[in-house]
């Protein structure tokens, strides 16, 4: 068994200083690893990502990432992820992680910050302007990043981990009007397309934690404001359903 802590939307600014540390005083008691997924910074400022980094740097387990939107603002995006992975904070983009638990259990992490596009019945196509054919040629471009760095994995369990969403249902509650600018079912095809144990997202702060993928792998949505605690605890292969420890 391996065990998963996870949060996103954590949104550092320089003015954090202090305030985050706190929230994981004790993880290392609940977890082997603990997934960040996404906006990291409020602006995407190098100095906001050490800020972060810093608040985490007393956490002794693996620490694994993705960038969110927030994260690109400042088109600073390549300081920003020196600023994590100085301290510890291996960021993700179309690669993947290998964590060992202290049983000798693996986890593979495969992670990219996911994209916008919508879903089933109100999904954009690649279709007219250039600038609408670039969003959706990202969009499939990045889900084919994720799903080969899945299948590239032969550990005990998979997770995938994301900042945008890859399903509809962990939306519920944000407006219908901006699904296709929270995420991609082209992530959840991905994923479905070679297995995993768990997909990990946040982004909708307004959305809800639980959902499942067309191919039967539990989703969930870690933003803060979505669980309301300092991180979420997920057990994969402590019983059946895989996540409850």
């Amino acid at each position: 068994m391996i065990r998963v802590a996870a949060i996103g939307d954590q949104h550092a600014g320089t003015d954090s200083v202090g305030l985050i540390e706190p929230r994981f005083a004790d993880v290392e008691e609940h977890a082997d690893v603990l997934l960040i997924a996404g906006d990291l910074t409020r602006l995407g400022l190098p100095e906001e990502a050490e800020v972060l980094a810093g608040e985490l740097a007393a956490v002794g387990i693996p620490k694994v990432a993705v960038l969110g939107n927030h994260d690109h603002h400042a088109d600073r995006v390549d300081e920003v992820v020196a600023a994590c992975e100085s301290a510890g904070i291996r960021v993700l983009e179309g690669d993947a992680e290998v964590v060992t638990a202290p049983d000798g259990t693996t986890l593979g992490v495969a992670g990219v910050k996911g994209f916008g596009g919508g879903f089933p019945g109100t999904s954009l196509s690649a279709f007219g302007e250039r600038e609408m054919k670039a969003f959706v040629h990202h969009a499939e471009a990045v889900a084919d990043a994720l799903g080969q760095a899945l299948a590239g994995l032969g550990t005990d369990h998979r997770v995938a981990l994301l900042h945008y969403a890859p399903i509809r249902a962990t939306l519920k509650g944000e407006p219908p009007e901006i699904y296709p600018f929270l995420g991609s079912n082209l992530l959840a095809e991905a994923v479905d397309a070679v297995g995993a144990d768990l997909i990990v997202h946040g982004h909708a702060h307004h959305g809800v934690e639980k959902g499942v993928t067309p191919g039967g792998i539990h989703v969930r949505n870690v933003a803060q404001p979505v669980i309301r605690q300092c991180y979420r605890v997920y057990c994969l292969g402590g019983s059946p359903d895989g996540l409850e420890c």
